[in-house]
């Protein structure tokens, strides 16, 4: 019973969002319904494409708030002026009489380009331009001399305004939907969902065995799942929040502040997990006693308190009382820490501590006051000089927000929606002049600045459009006779595809694509027989999408399942640039503020393959396979769980080692032995393991390396990875006896650095804290050795999977693309 309870509130909970959005939704449409088909007939003179206010308001109010209807006001004022101010001079200069199919296709392929070019403007305000400019121009075609080069374009922004201010309008009914009450939902959300998880982790460090242990790991990790969406959540209001704080500022900014404050959780939180999930066994349970479990108990109410401050359920004169209970119980458990041995099977455990300490402490580092200050000063003594270097940095910022020079992406992406709507408009024309305007209204709202999966897209939008359409002619058919009355039948079709365009099989394309075939049916009068216009819109559809989909093959023709393993290659080879930067401070070797900013560099770049991957993996996923290889994405998936979470990984390592470097000349440590020894031995192996599998995966088939290799005519040592300057690259998966020497080895030198670290005259805190960060880094170490291991299983599956008929031995195919390219 008790564990039927939350997914039935889950279940509500969804309910009354979609009913909510559905809701705004209907309203809006009947703002728009109402003005165009009811309102005064001066009103009504200058709202001639209904249509367009349908779909402006679709396109602006689906699952919004209060923000994202202004930021969509906005955006539609400045496609406006974008798109219909250029229309106006070029129908004044040329004249609307003169204007024939291919005039006009080629006049939207044109002011196409010019809208899609800057980089700077947002996705929406682009697609509403598209759909302008395919009105004003098509318009011209089909109205001929009737068309008035300064009206008809006010007529299409008149309409675009009437579906943007009625979504504006529809927000504030029956109360305000805010932004900031949803970021106020969400964190409230995370902040519990992140509190079960951590204390589901702490229960299990506490447990008295092992099967209790893992049960609540697994309940954890199943409830981390839930977590993501919430997270999302945040981070999407935390955006749009900007735009209500003129009309909110009555509110407070706390949970504004918590916003932000929630997202850096979550890395200490991955942190707990990495370190369970790796290893929790007997060990683990006999070096817990009950003066450790006390203390693990009070600083899990600790954290439940600062996740309840955190969403603004607790008052803020708690905050005091808060930090000295931290401050007693911190010292209380770094103390303790100072008696337990270090083993290799305590290292977790240890790990798990430092990650709990980085949660409580509200802080991704662990700092201290002063050497957090020396840091600080040093960047800034680096970074910026003077006055005069803040403020050329300020307008270099500008001047790069403005996004003036077109990048690569930038013109193809012009291009694409250039030859789409061009084509779209053309071919439209040729079919039937008087519904013209669907072929490149239809694809005009499909455009993303990225890639997509283009045949599932509109694949769902072309059946959104089929079942609307269909939808619309049977509630014409009941309410023959009543006219009046067929705009009633809008309501629960509204309310149904609310819930299409959250599901998988449709999504938001096909979900919007359905509600407007329906609203043009039976939010319009006037427009001939239902079933005739229907019919004719569906084929326009058709022709769009088809143009759509042919110049999306013809400017990408690489399939997203090659870009997933091209992205796969250089992830490995960023990662590799990351793991090769890391080193310890020492006496002989200083290292200064720019190589960790450099350091950082390199994971944001990290980063940014690891996101383009996961885009291409759920992209290769929903493609047709036609006669290619199916996708193995399960194969892709392990690699990329372990990719995620050598990314943790890298970045508690950055942490760390920043940290020790501000300690170091506190107490005039030196990590020579470590990083002559250890570090570099673990930068050499993990390294060259990460060059062979960048090499391995960046051929196309083992078929067409032996081709290559042939062509080369290179002598048969070299084929059999005989060749002395690739000796270098050597994979981890064959030295398990080598990988626990190298284990035992770090074990050994950090049991040394401790010892020499609690002979030290110092603060007996700094040093806990110092001994813990080295015990963190070589669990992280070992961590990333056991990763890349892992990858290389996975890897060496990828590859077997893509040449089934051949032997498979990374090394040596690594040594051939090494010698292919020497």
């Amino acid at each position: 019973m008790s564990s039927a309870a939350p997914s039935t509130n889950q279940t509500q909970a969804v309910w009354r969002v979609r009913l909510g959005s559905a809701f705004r939704t209907i309203l809006a449409c009947a703002i728009v319904g109402y003005t165009t088909m009811y309102g005064p007939a001066p009103v009504r003179h200058f709202l001639t494409f209904p249509a367009f206010s349908y779909l402006t308001t679709i396109l602006i109010v689906s699952d919004a708030t209060l923000g994202d209807a202004l930021r969509g006001c906005w955006h539609a004022l400045f496609a406006t002026i974008q798109a219909l101010v250029p229309s106006i001079l070029s129908l004044w200069l040329i004249g609307p009489t003169k204007f024939t199919n291919g005039l006009a296709a080629l006049a939207v392929a044109i002011n196409a380009f010019v809208i899609a070019l800057p980089k700077s403007t947002n996705l929406m305000s682009k697609r509403i331009a598209f759909g302008q400019i395919v009105i004003v121009y098509v318009g011209a075609v089909i109205q001929g001399a009737q068309t008035r080069a300064l009206i008809h374009p006010i007529h299409v922004a008149s309409s675009t305004a009437l579906g943007a201010v009625a979504s504006v309008l529809a927000m504030f009914f029956p109360y305000p939907r805010l932004a900031y009450y949803e970021l106020r939902k969400a964190c409230q959300l995370y902040a519990e969902n992140a509190s079960e998880r951590v204390n589901h982790f702490i229960d299990a460090v506490s447990a008295q065995d092992y099967p209790a242990a893992r049960d609540l790991i697994s309940q954890a990790m199943f409830i981390s799942k839930a977590g993501a969406k919430p997270l999302q959540s945040i981070k999407e209001n935390l955006e749009v929040v900007q735009w209500e704080r003129p009309l909110i500022k009555f509110l407070k900014r706390t949970c504004i502040d918590a916003g932000e404050k929630l997202q850096h959780m979550e890395l200490p939180i991955s942190g707990m997990e990495i370190a369970l999930t790796c290893s929790i066994a007997s060990c683990t349970i006999s070096m817990m006693d009950e003066e450790l479990r006390e203390v693990l108990g009070s600083l899990k109410v600790q954290i439940g308190q600062k996740f309840e401050q955190a969403n603004c359920s607790m008052p803020c004169d708690a905050t005091t009382a808060l930090l000295e209970t931290k401050e007693e119980l911190l010292d209380k458990y770094l103390w303790k820490f100072q008696n337990i041995s270090i083993t290799q099977e305590n290292l977790p455990v240890f790990f798990f501590f430092y990650s709990l300490v980085l949660l409580l402490d509200d802080t991704l580092i662990a700092q201290i006051p002063e050497c957090t200050l020396e840091y600080t000063q040093n960047i800034d003594t680096e970074a910026s000089s003077d006055s005069q270097n803040q403020a050329m940095a300020s307008f270099n910022r500008t001047w790069s927000t403005l996004d003036i020079i077109p990048t690569k992406q930038s013109l193809v992406f012009a291009f694409k929606c250039s030859l789409s709507l061009g084509l779209a408009v053309l071919f439209g024309l040729i079919y039937t002049k008087e519904n013209g305007y669907w072929s490149g209204l239809t694809i005009a709202i499909c455009f993303v600045t990225g890639r997509q999966a283009t045949f599932t897209v509109s694949n769902a939008r072309a059946q959104g459009t089929a079942i609307g359409s269909v939808y619309g002619i049977l509630c014409c058919c009941i309410f023959q006779g009543f006219e009046d009355l067929r705009f009633l039948s809008i309501l629960p079709w509204i309310i149904f595809t609310n819930f299409l365009m959250h599901s998988r099989m449709y999504g938001q394309a096909g979900g919007i694509s359905a509600v407007i075939g329906a609203l043009l049916i039976l939010g319009r009068k006037h427009y001939g027989s239902p079933s005739e216009f229907a019919t004719a819109r569906i084929l326009e559809a058709c022709i769009g999408l088809i143009s759509f989909i042919l110049v999306e093959i013809l400017l990408n023709p690489t399939r997203a399942a090659t870009l997933a393993k091209i992205e796969l290659s250089r992830s490995f080879g960023s990662l590799h640039d990351c793991i090769n930067n890391i080193a310890l401070c020492s006496i002989q070797k200083n290292i200064t503020a720019s190589t960790f900013v450099a350091l950082r560099e390199k994971q944001s770049k990290l980063k940014t393959h690891f996101n383009e991957l996961e885009k291409f993996i759920s992209e290769a996923g929903l493609e047709p396979n036609f006669w290619f290889l199916p996708f193995h994405g399960s194969c892709y998936g392990k690699l990329v769980k372990s990719l995620s979470k050598m990314l943790d990984l890298i970045f508690f390592v950055t942490y760390k080692i920043e940290f020790l470097s501000q300690v170091s000349k506190r107490i005039e440590l030196d990590f020579k032995e470590l990083q002559d020894n250890d570090l570099e031995l673990f930068k050499e192996r993990v390294c060259s393991a990460l060059k062979c599998l960048e090499n391995v995966t960046s051929i196309k088939s083992l078929a067409v390396l032996e081709k290559e290799l042939q062509k080369k005519i290179v002598s048969q040592d070299i084929e059999l990875g005989n060749s002395p300057n690739v000796n270098g690259f050597r994979l981890l998966g064959t030295n398990e006896e080598e990988v626990e020497n190298i284990f035992s080895s770090f074990l050994q030198h950090l049991n040394k650095e401790a010892d020499k670290i609690y002979n030290k005259e110092s603060n007996e805190k700094l040093k806990s804290q110092i001994v813990l960060c080295l015990i963190g880094l070589n669990f992280c170490i070992i961590c990333l050795i056991r990763e890349t291991m892992e990858i290389e299983k996975e890897v060496k599956e990828l590859v077997k999977w893509e040449n089934p008929t051949s032997h498979v031995n990374l090394y040596e195919i690594s040594c051939k693309v090494n010698a292919l390219h020497a």
